[in-house]
């Protein structure tokens, strides 16, 4: 029986480099799905000019480096296709074929469209908004269904966002009268909600972990970085003592502990609420958790960053497996609206 086809991907923003959040929201349940689907991974560096402000930053580096990340958590070049988006052209035809059939007013209304209206006008875009901003969900439906892909991983709160590709992958279909692309699904990602970062706001409420936060553990820190991390992260502030009582559901890292020694991590929350433990124990045991789980993803990234002309060999493999499939895509949809 033929597998469903899957299609996901990250933005190389911030530098590119990918933390504990991406990883336990994303990385971590595609390589569990990359066994069950016929499964197209890629690097949306296009998507990466939508909301810029100031020059450009090296997106080529940045893009590898969001490649040497999926590499090290698992992901398996001969099990998926690991591409950058700009390889692979086909991408942009179709968004402009499919651009000229979503309304204005679909693309006017999505939430994340005035969300990120306000950050480029924080971050000095005295200009308004690109096109590129406001087409971002015309680009992304192109991403899917060039692919033809029938599911899209994405956690309880992204799934809202699909929605909108679904309806223009609709529209073309109702319009050329064929159905050209299947419907995609979201996959619910069954993980386990917000990763938190290491600090909280004006409130003493624990933040997400983002790069926009600077409260991450990225999957590349050493062994020391994420000691050193850890001793600045947000514990309860009235525990000044070792004694005093902690609150473990407010602790950055007793949150941490939890999620990644989930059989043991019950002592030293009973010993945090009740004062027996003090917060420099919990930190460095953590760090030690945290760093055991590491482990294996530096050893992988390092096998890959430490050959470059493998990785260009394995993102030219993964482009030409991307292209072929798109380019037949595209000839339907040039034969559909009688291009050819």
């Amino acid at each position: 029986m033929q597998k469903k086809r899957l299609l996901s991907g990250m933005q190389p923003t911030g530098g590119g480099r990918l933390h504990l959040g991406n990883y336990e929201g994303a990385l971590k349940p595609w390589t569990r799905l990359q066994d069950d689907y016929e499964m197209f991974c890629f690097v949306a560096d296009w998507h990466a000019f939508t909301t810029l402000t100031a020059a450009p930053t090296d997106i080529a580096a940045a893009s590898r480096e969001v490649v040497l990340d999926y590499l090290s958590a698992g992901l398996d070049p001969e099990k998926c296709a690991i591409f950058r988006q700009s390889q692979v052209p086909q991408h942009a035809e179709l968004a402009v074929l499919l651009g000229m059939v979503t309304p204005v007013s679909w693309l006017e209304r999505v939430p994340t469209y005035k969300e990120k209206r306000e950050f480029v006008s924080e971050g000095g875009g005295d200009s308004g908004p690109s096109f590129g901003l406001l087409g971002y969900p015309v680009l992304q439906t192109a991403d899917i269904i060039v692919y033809r892909a029938h599911v899209v991983p994405v956690g309880k709160d992204q799934a809202p966002h699909l929605e909108i590709s679904r309806e223009i992958a609709r529209r073309f279909n109702h319009l050329v009268g064929e159905e050209i692309f299947p419907i995609p699904d979201a996959l619910i990602s069954e993980a386990t909600g917000v990763l938190p970062g290491l600090d909280a706001d004006e409130s003493g409420q624990l933040r997400k972990m983002s790069k926009s936060y600077n409260n991450c553990i990225y999957l590349t820190h050493t062994p020391e970085e994420v000691v050193t991390r850890l001793k600045t992260a947000f514990t309860t502030p009235t525990k000044i003592r070792k004694d005093d009582p902690g609150i473990p559901e407010g602790c950055a890292v007793c949150q941490l502990r939890k999620l990644y020694d989930p059989a043991g991590f019950q002592p030293q929350w009973d010993e945090c609420r009740s004062g027996a433990r003090g917060c420099v124990q919990s930190k460095r045991e953590t760090a030690e958790i945290l760093n055991a789980m590491l482990d294996p993803i530096r050893q992988r990234r390092a096998l890959y960053g430490n050959d470059p002309a493998e990785l260009d060999r394995l993102l030219k493999r993964g482009a030409e497996k991307a292209t072929e499939v798109a380019e037949e895509t595209l000839q339907h949809v040039r034969r559909a609206l009688r291009l050819v």
